[in-house]
């Protein structure tokens, strides 16, 4: 069988990724791997596509192979998936899979992803495998990427595959003009406390198109709020490339590239009061551009530089259609520490999905609204915290900004509370124990809120 590893990594044949694949050829000398650099020729394949064609044409199957950046695959995959939908080439019914390596850091948004546009060109997909980066040096690892590839070979002689859902396929259009209401400066304008009116918002767009749907959003919402308000357009900054992983940010706080964006971000993106960020949804995410400017947020590192710093965004196309995209977003958002004031579409309702936005946004802001993070957050915060702490020589800055910040919270350094849980379990282990105590154990856990209300109530008296 004819393998085509389209390798979706910047870093080409150096990527740690692509040794998965290695072994895999190894272990499988009967097929045939062939390898094309999607990302590390994404510049050639702009001009000219003809060659990407002519493999893809030839091959029985696609494996996508790449590192997880920042929830997606890496910016450069995915200009690469907006040229070959862009071809027109006629790849249905052929099989995919894919491959990655991460420290499982919303691997599950990366996979999805893929698995989106793998259907919308008709191709038959097979869940695919997703690594830890050093799993190929361990027993366990090497074992798993062959039960992962062995499983695919299985799917594939049976037929074995997942398609979209006719409900998926027929789904109608969402309205394509979007004409908002004419906002009154005087009446429709939202009020707030005088000082609010000195906070800035700024809108980070890739918005080129001033009779677009988006533009008309971004009027609309800018016209409503009553502080400053500043567009930046990502799709006019000479950024220089994509992020190529090279963690020489993770030393210096400074970016490879000398396109001066990490300056630009800090100085003129991180420091306003409020971020919204205005996209159209391409591909099932916010399209390649606003991916390159995600990933060079990476000269950040994993430091949520950010926190308390109340987001929206303004998406044209079917949002309430886009799972993924929907998770990906609040997820981002609670890892973030940003209170996320709401998304608003051209799919219906328009000006009034606007309205909500901003009036949650202007809350956060003047009340500087923050709520505690749930699953997608703590567990998002935990593993960056792990990883962190173990790669704490190379990752000098990040390290600092956790240390300073007490984000090493591991369960060992909460002493009295695990000492305690000792004798609660062996008071919990005897039945005859529990019988006799009855609720007394349930008011014993209850006795803290107790004590907290009967203060709150003694003072209220008071008053």
């Amino acid at each position: 069988m004819n393998i085509l590893v389209i390798n979706g990594s910047p870093k080409g044949k150096y990527s740690i990724t692509l040794q998965t694949i290695h072994y895999l050829e190894r272990c499988f000398p009967n097929h045939h791997f062939q390898l094309l650099q999607a990302a590390q020729r994404i510049r050639t394949f702009e001009k000219d596509f003809s060659s990407a064609v002519g493999l893809l044409s030839a091959a029985d199957v696609l494996l996508f192979s790449y590192p997880v950046y920042t929830f997606l695959a890496p910016s450069q995959l995915h200009r690469f998936i907006e040229l070959l939908k862009d071809s027109g080439l006629d790849l249905r019914d052929k099989y995919a899979t894919q491959l990655t390596t991460s420290k499982h850091f919303y691997d599950v948004t990366a996979h999805r992803y893929i698995k989106d546009n793998v259907l919308d060109l008709g191709m038959r997909y097979v869940p695919g495998l997703s690594a830890d980066m050093e799993d190929l040096l361990s027993e366990q690892g090497r074992a798993e990427a062959t039960q992962f590839f062995e499983r695919f070979l299985w799917a594939v002689e049976n037929e074995v595959y997942e398609q979209v859902l006719p409900s998926e396929a027929s789904a109608e259009t969402y309205p394509q003009t979007f004409v908002p209401q004419a906002a009154h400066p005087q009446t429709d304008k939202m009020k707030a406390s005088p000082s609010l009116s000195e906070k800035e918002v700024v809108i980070v767009s890739d918005c080129c198109d001033e009779a677009s749907n988006l533009q008309a959003m971004i009027d609309r919402f800018r016209s409503l709020l009553p502080c400053r308000t500043r567009v930046v357009n990502i799709a006019q900054y000479p950024l220089a490339g994509g992020c190529m992983g090279c963690f020489r940010c993770a030393v210096s706080e400074k970016c490879a590239y000398k396109d001066g964006f990490d300056v630009f971000l800090r100085e003129q993106i991180q420091t306003a009061d409020a971020m919204v960020y205005a996209a159209h949804i391409s591909n099932h995410c916010m399209g390649a551009r606003f991916k390159m400017y995600d990933d060079r947020n990476f000269c950040n590192g994993h430091r949520a530089v950010t926190v308390g710093t109340p987001v929206a965004y303004l998406l044209s196309g079917a949002y309430s259609r886009e799972e993924n995209l929907r998770m990906l977003i609040e997820a981002r958002a609670e890892t973030g520490g940003n209170f996320l004031a709401g998304v608003a579409s051209d799919e219906h309702d328009t000006d009034a999905q606007i309205d909500r936005v901003a009036k949650s946004l202007l809350f956060a802001m003047e009340t500087k609204h923050r709520a505690p993070q749930n699953f997608w957050g703590v567990g998002g915060t935990k593993i960056f915290r792990d990883l962190i702490y173990q790669m704490r020589g190379m990752m000098r800055a990040d390290h600092k900004f956790y240390k300073k910040r007490g984000l090493y919270d591991f369960p060992q350094k909460h002493f009295f509370s695990s000492l305690k849980m000792y004798p609660i379990g062996w008071l919990l282990s005897n039945e005859k124990i529990v019988a006799h105590l009855g609720n007394k154990m349930n008011e014993g856990m209850l006795a803290p809120y107790k004590k907290l209300f009967d203060a709150m109530d003694k003072k209220k008296d008071k008053n």
